[in-house]
This record gives C-alpha cells, structure tokens and sequence, in this order.
C-alpha cells in the first residue's frame, strides 16, 4: 500500500523520541508477518504492554449447515435479523479456511475496543454512515465503502444513522491490490481501474490521552479475549509505514468493457489467499454490433461464485434483491435467467452495483444461512409456473 505519515515521528528510526515530561514514547512495530512484510511503527504515550486485567470471553463458534448435496443458493439476507453491535452482531454466512463471509445489521454501539488477531478485515458498507475510530486515526465511511482493516488494528466502527447493514469479509490471509495493477514499484499502472488517489487513508488527530478502564476484545485462536487498560489504546502520538487501515468506495472503481463481453476478472478489486473480489459498477455495455451484453453462461469447476447484490436493476437475475446473496458451487453451471439473455440484446448500459467473492476452495454454509435459504433457487432456471422441490434423503 501507499507509505503514510501521521502525528509527530522522530527523524530516524529505533531512536530517542521523548515526551514533553522527559520520558520516552514506547516504539511498536506493527506488522501481520514478523519484520519480513509490510509494517507502520507507532509511538506510543504508554507502553501497549501494560494491562491491568486479562478477561476469557466466549468461544467463537460457526455452526455448519450440512445440507448433504451440491446445489446453488439464493440467501434473502435483506431479512437478515437486526441486532447487535458492529462486531458481535455479525453473522457468517459462508465459510472455509481462507475467508468467512457474513452480514450484520447493526442497532447498538460499541462499548468496547476491538482486535482481530487472526483475520484481515473487508467490511462493505450497504447502508449508513459513520466513523472507524482506530489507534491510526479516524476514517469516516458511507455507503458504497470497502473498508480494509489488517489485523492487530484496535478500533470502534460507529454509525451515526439508525439503519445500517454490512457484508463482512474476514480473510486468513493478507487482502491486497492485484499485482497486475501494479508497478515492480507498487505504483497503481496506467491501466488500473482505481489508483492512490481513491484510497482514503486515516486522519489526525490521532492522539487520546485518558485515564480510566478500556477493554480492548481479541479475537485469537476460536475465541475472544479481553484485555483491559488503565490509558486508552489510542495513545499514539505519531506513525508512519505501509500497514494500516484505509477505505476505497465501489464508486470510484472504473469499469473496462470491450467490444464483446469481458468475464469477470476485468471487473477485479481485492486479491487475498485463495479467492478474489470483484466490483460490478454501472458501465456501457460492448460494443460489437452483434454482441450479447448478458454473460454466457459458465461451469464453475475450480470456484464457487458468491455475489452480493447492491444496488440497480440486476441484468442476468430474476427474484433477487438489494441484500441478497447467491451461492454457485464449484461444479454446477449457471447462467442467466432465462429471457434475460435475448433480452440484454440491444441494450447499451446497466446501473447495477454488485460485489462478487470467488474462492477458489470450497464454501460452506452455516446454519445462520439455512434461515435465509430459499430452496426454489436451483429452479430458477426454468420457466414452469411450479417449481420441482429439493428432495434431500432422510
């Protein structure tokens, strides 16, 4: 990512930098990979070392809906339930070892600080506004927001609206920009889709100096833990690197077309271990004068395709709707509904908004998914009145 600079740093690294009282500020690397990776280094008022109370919390459990067949899925996650606040109220929907996907709608705040000490953190916002507050400064946030949070961040998202919903990505892995994108420098290349300028990067004034109780809630090996501090964690009075939070709106993602239909991987966003995420914005249709607008449809063998559905008129999907998630199994073919591919003939452009997860390993549901399933999707296809039924052996 783009070097950043926030607050008061001494010239040179791993030296001297004193308080106005004389005493010196606790230096910290942060960093996700030891000291080989990407990393900030932070100065702190107050040792992040010391606490005066350690907490265990409640097991993070994922309870998988083992359903016994391959089949696609349509997840009506618009009626997902109200509850919660932005962390402890989110629900994971989909799951393997390298992502977890889930939604949240939160109505309570955040009385606490949170880490997440094993996953990187991709958080969409679908409705509201507000703030993440974190230890490297202040990102304000709105609708069509892709918020990046590396793990060991401490922060408090807070909305300032009443209705509110998030899709939620945690990732075992980095989430990074696509090499292709990018120079053997890391500059964005001419021919990216999005550059530094889109990337908003944390705010000042950073620095919180009070006294009095802070919980600050990790997430670490299957369950939460509490540490509590007597100064609160966003003491750091300046900080530079490469490693921090940052957000890029799904507005400023520009779209390549072409003159017949371009597959998916044009529409690239986010790259992380074993999967990617794409941005669907509004666009101009191809150009051929004999082209299809409506994609072809595809077998996924080596993936399954999950798509969130933002906003707009969707062009190859029938009976679906802002919220809804659908699911296309590694193995199954799909396309679009029928009537939409003649259909798209002719047209010149969409105002659909959609955010595309695909991973290259296979997903499964939980039983937070089984309560938003409607089991009539795989049918969809046909143009019968009546739907056949999902048969499962008892």
């Amino acid at each position: 990512m783009i070097y950043h600079q926030l607050g008061k740093i001494p010239h040179k690294r791993h030296t001297q930098f004193r308080r106005p009282d004389g005493e010196l500020y606790q230096e910290h690397l942060f960093g996700a990979e030891g000291f080989h990776g990407v990393s900030s280094l932070m100065y702190h008022h107050n040792p992040p070392t010391k606490t005066f109370k350690v907490e265990k919390g409640k097991e993070v459990k994922i309870e998988k809906w083992d359903e016994g067949m391959l089949r696609h899925h349509h997840l009506r996650t618009a009626k997902i339930e109200e509850g919660g606040d932005p962390v402890m109220g989110r629900k994971v929907l989909l799951y393997n070892n390298d992502v977890q996907i889930g939604a949240v709608r939160p109505t309570e705040p955040m009385d606490y600080f949170y880490k997440n000490g094993e996953h990187d953190e991709l958080l969409f916002i679908h409705e509201g506004e507000g703030y993440v507050h974190t230890m490297f400064g202040k990102l304000e946030f709105g609708w069509g927001d892709y918020i990046y949070i590396p793990r060991g961040t401490i922060y408090q998202v807070v909305f300032e609206t009443e209705k509110n919903r998030m899709l939620t990505i945690d990732s075992t892995g980095p989430v990074d920009i696509p090499d292709r994108y990018l120079s053997d420098k890391g500059q964005f290349l001419e021919n990216s889709p999005f550059c530094e300028r889109d990337i908003r990067r944390p705010e000042g004034p950073i620095f919180v100096n009070k006294q009095g109780e802070f919980e600050v809630r990790i997430k670490k090996q299957g369950r939460y833990t509490s540490y509590w501090y007597e100064h609160h964690p966003f003491d750091v009075v300046g900080w530079d690197g490469y490693l921090y939070p940052w957000i890029f709106n799904i507005k400023d993602f520009e779209p390549i077309t072409g003159r017949v239909h371009q597959p998916p991987p044009v529409h690239q966003t986010f790259e992380g271990n074993n999967y990617v995420v794409c941005s669907f914005c509004p666009r101009k249709y191809d150009y051929h004068p004999q082209s299809i607008p409506a994609p072809y449809a595809h077998s996924n063998v080596d993936s399954d395709e999950v798509l969130y559905y933002v906003k707009g008129d969707f062009m190859s999907r029938k009976g679906v709707e802002e919220a809804s998630i659908t699911q296309h199994p590694g193995g199954i073919p799909h396309g679009p509904h029928p009537g939409k591919y003649e259909g798209s003939i002719g047209k010149e452009a969409t105002d659909e908004y959609a955010v595309m997860i695909d991973t290259f390993h296979p997903l499964h549901l939980t039983t937070e998914a089984k309560k938003l399933d409607d089991e009539s999707y795989p049918f969809s296809w046909n143009e019968d009145k009546e739907k056949p039924k999902i048969e499962a052996e008892e």
